[in-house]
């Protein structure tokens, strides 16, 4: 169990008695439309078995600390207002002082005993009632000012069997009343981590450690159940992000996922919130459809077989299920004014192919849209001010990219997008993203590599300290493909096999391109001969400053083959 800290600084005193501007809340761009009908999607309201929930995103605002001047490093606690009766908070929320506010958590209430359970539900064992007042507090966090602006933040003690949620904050000493909370039954709950960091007390001058982090499920993806409640987590102990174990999130028992949108709201989803995709104005290395890709010579070849087959526009013909056991890959046609023509591409004829799946265990839905290119091109490197474009680094056949759309289910409000950046990504909440034509919103795909980021310019990957990295150029141009109207829905197993039938070349499961390994380093011999002069490593020390996929690799997987096809999205 936490401890008391007490600690009164002079610094933050002075910062204290400053007057501190209240964030903004923030909006999207238009109102939302109104979606077609459905079952539980945009209702409000989220069954999660034995607790029915509901989303509150306004707050009113109980306490700040900035501990230094700038306010960069400040953060704001808060309390959800406007709860509807018979409906209990589960926590207090909280975010850095200089955002636009722009959070949630959620506020439960059990379902009547006399209400039929369904066949979706799981039966409980428990007679017990799932929510509980907790029997007390115990004080985590302390700190007072001159000007009377103190703040204290307290842990729910549950009764036995049941786990808290969240913290609670007062800007009294004295212990909340219980009525403020209510804790979870605890079958009903999941494990949760610390994810990102909000606050770190080595801002203070002072010896004792604090911090704030908001939580996510320790487990996720489509087929997991934890829900985050939107509260956060705090420790004395920066070692005990990892060991959750004095709150909880709350977990889905309800199978049947009612709360997911069906069909005709995909497609409105879609249409609403669809990005246009931007490609840099000097691309060489556009998307095409699949069809035409296939249509246009690409070649299936097997290990022990040296001539290619040709594939149907279906891809019905590729070898379906199964895993990547290497025995099969796709590569451009055989011919050389056939290849460099495939490797070009052909942007009128791109879409966007989407998989739909539930997220943080149904109360999300993840639209993921994936953009195939007949090929990726040679990475450029830039140190300081100096670029150079390798011959064949970088180089291979069959590019599958990727963004995702979450959307909230209570109301179908975008919550945030995440960009797929080669090996790993981003998510991005709405309020940091760049919009076109209402609540669209725009993608850039980077030059040769076509990762995906959320604002023109030059991202580096590799040592942003040293300045030295793969090239990630982004910039508006003529080509761009308009998800909302260009796209196909090739994936929703929750909806069954008989509303969305996957096309058969999303079953191929094998590489889309051979196998490339450059001779990396004659490549980066040259390279180093014309670095300036601040810049001079050993070949060893420059390749650890890039990504291993810039040096060889297997040929690309498609879609269905890579992690978050399952799981949640790598950060």
């Amino acid at each position: 169990m936490f401890g008391l800290w007490d600690c009164c600084l002079s610094c933050c005193d002075s910062v204290c008695e400053e007057l501190v501007d209240e964030p903004k809340p923030f909006s999207l761009p238009s109102p939302l439309p109104q979606w077609p009908k459905g079952k539980g999607f945009a209702t409000g309201k989220i069954c999660l078995g034995e607790i029915e929930v509901i989303k509150i995103t306004k707050f009113d605002k109980i306490w700040s600390c900035s501990p230094s001047r700038g306010k960069a490093e400040g953060v704001t606690f808060y309390k959800p207002v406007g709860i509807p009766d018979g409906f209990f908070s589960l926590g207090h929320y909280c975010q850095p002082s200089n955002k636009q506010l722009r959070g949630y958590v959620l506020v439960a209430k059990g379902v009547p005993e006399n209400t039929p359970p369904g066949d979706h539900i799981q039966d409980s064992e428990s007679d017990s009632p799932a929510l509980e007042k907790p029997l007390n507090y115990s004080l985590v966090w302390s700190q007072d000012s001159r000007n009377n602006e103190c703040g204290y933040v307290w842990l729910p003690n549950p009764p036995e069997g049941y786990k808290p949620m969240g913290f609670v904050v007062t800007t009294e000493p004295d212990e909340p009343d219980p009525e403020e909370v209510r804790c979870v039954r605890a079958d009903l709950t999941d494990s949760c981590e610390a994810n990102e960091i909000i606050f770190d007390s080595n801002s203070f001058p002072s010896r004792d450690e604090f911090y704030v982090w908001n939580t996510r499920p320790c487990s996720r993806g489509m087929l997991c159940k934890g829900v985050p409640v939107g509260t956060f987590f705090c420790s004395r102990d920066k070692k005990s992000e990892d060991e959750l174990n004095d709150i909880a999130c709350l977990k889905n028992l309800d199978s049947s996922l009612l709360a997911m949108p069906n069909l005709d709201q995909i497609h409105a989803l879609i249409k609403h919130y669809g990005p246009t995709l931007y490609f840099h104005p000097d691309e060489a290395y556009l998307p095409s459809s699949v069809s035409w890709f296939f249509k246009n010579g690409a070649l299936l070849y097997k290990q022990g077989r040296d001539a290619g087959l040709a594939i149907d526009s279906k891809g019905s013909n590729l070898p379906g299920g199964g895993w990547n056991d290497g025995e099969f890959w796709l590569d451009l046609p055989d011919n050389d004014n056939g290849g460099d023509y495939v490797r070009n591409g052909n942007i009128e004829s791109a879409e966007l192919y989407v998989h739909v799946k539930p997220a943080s265990g149904g109360t999300f839905t993840d639209i993921a849209m994936w953009i195939f290119c007949p090929f990726n091109g040679p990475a450029t490197i830039k140190a300081g001010l100096w670029s150079y474009t390798f011959n064949r680094i970088g180089q291979h056949v069959g590019d599958w990219e990727h963004f995702t759309l979450r959307l909230s289910n209570f109301n179908g409000e975008l919550w945030s997008v995440y960009f797929s950046e080669h090996s790993g990504g981003e998510w991005l909440d709405a309020s940091e993203l760049e919009f076109i034509e209402g609540n669209k919103p725009i993608v850039y795909a980077s030059k040769h590599g076509h990762a995906s980021f959320p604002h023109e310019g030059c991202y580096i990957q590799g040592s942003s300290k040293l300045g030295v990295g793969a090239r990630n150029d982004c910039a508006k141009s003529k080509y761009s493909v308009d998800s909302s109207s260009k796209y196909q829905i090739v994936a929703a197993e929750y909806l069954g096999d008989e509303i969305v039938k996957e096309p058969h070349w999303l079953q191929y499961m094998r590489e889309w391109g051979p196998t490339v390994v450059y001779d990396s380093r004659s490549e980066l011999e040259k390279l180093l001969k014309h670095l300036p002069f601040f810049v001079r490593f050993s070949v060893e020390n420059l390749i650890d400053l890039f990504p291993t996929e810039l040096y060889g690799e297997e040929g690309p997987t498609g879609p269905k083959e890579k992690d978050n096809w399952l799981g949640d999205e790598r950060c």
